[in-house]
């Protein structure tokens, strides 16, 4: 059976090949939903920036299209 090596709380444990694969697919899987999540909060603060800037609230389209 293979073995990896992965850092927990900074220090390095040798574990199986699987439970180092999953455990670096949950960090992945992790980081990834945290990007989502700031995309969108981004988008959001975005949107509702440009909306409150001239006192009514315009779609994305509205937006783009308006320069």
């Amino acid at each position: 059976m293979a073995k990896d090596v992965i850092s927990v709380d900074g220090q390095d444990v040798v574990v199986p090949e699987t439970e180092a694969k999953a455990f670096r697919g949950t960090n992945w899987a992790i980081w990834s939903i945290g990007g989502f999540i700031l995309v969108a909060v981004i988008l959001f603060v975005v949107f509702f920036s440009k909306a409150a800037s001239d006192g009514e609230v315009k779609s994305p389209a509205s937006i783009a299209n308006s320069n």
